[in-house]
C-alpha cells in the first residue's frame, strides 16, 4: 500500500514522505508551512507520472518536472524528483544498483497519483 505522510519537522516545519507499506521511498526537505507540504504532494501526484527520467551518471540533461538518477561518492545511486523550476522536491535513499533506483522511479510514477495522504501533524 502506497501513501504519503505529512510529518512535523524541526522548528515547527513540515516534511513529506512517500511510503510503500512501512518503507520510506522518498522524502522532502522541510517546508515552512503545511500548505507547502500539501502542494509538494499535489505536484508529485500530478506531475510524476509524465515526468522524464534523466540519468546524470550518463551526463544526460533535462528540464521541466523530472526524475534524476544520481551516483553518490560511494558508487550507490539515488533518485531526486525536481520541479519545473529545477528545485528538488523529494529524494530517495541510496541504492546499491541503478536498477533499484529505476524501480523507485517507476513505483512513484505508477502509485503516487492514487496514494492516500496521512497528516500525522493532526492531533486526535
Amino acid at each position: 500500500m502506497h501513501k504519503f505522510k505529512i510529518l512535523k519537522a524541526a522548528s515547527g516545519q513540515f516534511r513529506v514522505q512517500f511510503l510503500y507499506n512501512a518503507e520510506v521511498m522518498v522524502w522532502s526537505e522541510n517546508y515552512a508551512s503545511k500548505a507547502s507540504a500539501k502542494n509538494c504532494i499535489d505536484s508529485i501526484k500530478t506531475n510524476a507520472p509524465g515526468a522524464s527520467t534523466v540519468d546524470l551518471t550518463k551526463d544526460e540533461t533535462g528540464s521541466g518536472y523530472r526524475f534524476e538518477i544520481v551516483e553518490n561518492k560511494g558508487g550507490e545511486h539515488f533518485v531526486r524528483f525536481k520541479a519545473a523550476n529545477g528545485e528538488p522536491m523529494v529524494q530517495s535513499e541510496a541504492y546499491a544498483s541503478k536498477a533499484s533506483a529505476k524501480n523507485c522511479i517507476d513505483s512513484v510514477k505508477k502509485n503516487a497519483p492514487g496514494a492516500s495522504v496521512e497528516d500525522e501533524t493532526v492531533t486526535v
